[in-house]
């Protein structure tokens, strides 16, 4: 079965229909059109912002209103616009950041890692999202990998490197990002020209095939995925109406790393364009504070990783707290059982009518379906209908026909979210994108007659570890790198509140002996803890392989 973009399939519920309907009609607001993308003709939305300084311009309009808070700190949309354009100056006149130079980003969610982003890809540089959880070894990969010519962190993380590991320049957050913000308070945006196809963000994503590759997303990406956004948002306000007069205003606790898409883009960006005033937190999750904010700032709309909800939902003091301003929560990566969807909607009531979940991943900017309301009601093993201008086809992973309705296979995505490519990464870049630049996810599934995609996440070598892809490949080549291992494989196993762990399985080198505890420690060192295997099992016979060589994994996992 194939989804082109063009020809949206519409919902199977009347008033879903209708709404969509009048979205995308011609000549309206979400009309779509054909454009060449990469020499590709591409399905987009006719109007559209040109680039993502765009929004930083327009968000001014939104005045005093709140944009950002962050424990004790209160940012407005006109401040936020003011330290963006400041920081941009900064950047550019002490650190000679100009179009296509990249800024890595290596800090906790806080208010200076947003603005060195706008500031970043205001100024046609491109921002480098890093993962707040690698060790020293990942930070100085990606730092390598991403040919940054600025290290922005905080204390925390920058303490993971060493004297001498860094030879390019370093802004501390903590001691030196307030210089930046009043290094001219005066200062406009910049007006460089920047192109839409022209690269704006490099997030990194755990690979197959060992170290992370960075994912270049465009600036055309980040603004057709809040495109789209927006249009589910509206179709949202069609279906259901328009909020009560005395209804709190529309507030985002934004819970998820700002080196995620679902923090990035769903929260940082998407947020600042509709005008929606975001809350973030520091430090380690914690139920009872997240609980407390949600009753403190009235928080309207959550978007919980891994086993966020699960931790608030079991909290012994749950009950205790008022959540009935929660009318919208939504959920991605991990799937969701029925049992646990009854129950989300039993801990939030008001979000009953807008409770959703969605399927993406970086190379696709993080989007691709959305399953809400009655619709997740009516089909909630689904990830959803392929959302307007996104293709989607399920091919035989052999021969790459396209599959017929029901037919489980590889999905592929095309349309104007799909990455430019994998930085520095041509040989990867097109196993990936194939012709027509269709995106192979790696991921299994099936299409049904009315176009609702079904994702076999059994299929995957991948573990979902409390909202974290980890691949094993990555943990495996680390294992076999220690000198008392022969081989080894790593695998998922089920865990009641993370969803999985990192299990191992290592056979060793003749006459050695092994030491789970040392082996963990030796993967601690290079990569961050949460691919370092839970469970350790040495083996005394080699791991089970099929005839072509592939470990067996399933015979392992029992």
């Amino acid at each position: 079965m194939r989804l082109d973009g063009v020809h949206f399939r519409e919902s199977e519920i009347a008033a879903h229909a209708q709404a969509e309907r009048e979205l995308l009609a011609p000549g309206g607001p979400f009309d779509v059109t054909t454009e060449c993308v990469f020499d590709v003709p591409t399905p987009v939305f006719r109007e559209r912002m040109p680039s993502l300084r765009a929004f930083v311009e327009g968000s001014r309009g939104f005045g005093d209103a709140e944009f950002i808070v962050c424990e004790d700190r209160r940012i407005s949309f006109a401040e936020h616009h003011r330290l963006v354009a400041s920081v941009a100056r900064a950047l550019q006149e002490r650190y000679g950041v100009g179009p296509g130079d990249r800024v890595a980003i290596l800090a906790a969610n806080c208010p200076e890692w947003i603005i060195t982003w706008w500031a970043t890809v205001s100024l046609g540089a491109v921002a480098v999202g890093m993962n707040g959880w690698w060790v020293r070894d990942e930070i100085l990969y990606a730092l390598r990998d991403s040919g940054a010519k600025l290290l922005v962190g905080d204390e925390k993380r920058l303490a993971r490197l060493r004297a001498g590991d860094v030879s390019i320049p370093v802004v501390g957050i903590e001691p030196e990002f307030k210089a930046l913000e009043e290094h001219d308070r005066g200062a406009e945006l910049p007006d460089v020209p920047i192109g839409e196809d022209d690269p704006a963000c490099i997030l990194y994503t755990s690979g197959t095939t060992g170290r992370p590759k960075g994912a270049v997303n465009t600036h055309r990406n980040i603004v057709a995925v809040n495109r789209i956004q927006v249009w589910h948002g509206l179709r949202l306000m069609k279906i259901q109406g328009p909020p009560p007069p005395d209804a709190p205003p529309r507030t985002m606790l934004v819970s998820a790393p700002l080196f995620h898409v679902s923090g990035l883009y769903a929260g940082a960006v998407t947020l600042l364009a509709s005008g929606v005033k975001t809350v973030w937190m520091k430090g380690r999750f914690d139920p009872a504070r997240t609980l407390e904010t949600i009753e403190r700032e009235r928080i309207t709309s959550w978007g919980p990783m891994g086993n966020m909800l699960q931790r608030c939902m079991d909290h012994p003091d749950a009950g205790r707290y008022d959540l009935s301003s929660i009318t919208q929560c939504g959920s991605g990566g991990a799937p969701l059982s029925r049992e646990f969807q009854e129950r989300m909607r039993r801990f939030f009531p008001n979000a009953r009518r807008q409770m959703g979940l969605g399927y993406g991943l970086t190379e696709n900017t993080g989007l691709a379906t959305i399953n809400f309301g009655p619709e997740l009601e009516a089909h909630p093993d689904s990830v959803g209908r392929v959302l307007p201008t996104i293709g989607c086809e399920v091919r035989d992973p052999d021969s790459g026909a396209v599959l017929d309705t029901g037919e489980e296979g590889e999905i592929f995505l095309s349309g104007p979210l799909v990455m430019r490519g994998y930085h520095g990464n041509p040989e990867a870049t097109e196993q990936s994108i194939r012709p027509g630049r269709w995106l192979r996810t790696g991921d299994w599934g099936r299409l049904d007659e009315h176009g609702y995609l079904y994702v076999n996440s059994r299929r995957r070598d991948l573990i979902l570890r409390a909202g974290e892809n980890v691949y094993p490949v990555e943990i495996e080549h680390r294992l076999e790198a220690h000198p008392d291992v022969d081989e080894a494989a790593v695998v998922g196993v089920a865990h009641p509140t993370l969803g999985q762990e990192v299990k191992a399985f290592v056979v060793p080198r003749e006459g050695a002996r092994l030491d789970a505890e040392a082996l963990r420690r030796f993967v601690g060192e290079t990569l961050a803890y949460y691919k370092v295997p839970a469970h350790v099992e040495a083996r005394d016979e080699p791991l089970p392989r099929n005839a072509s060589g592939k470990v067996l994994k399933q015979v392992l996992a029992g």
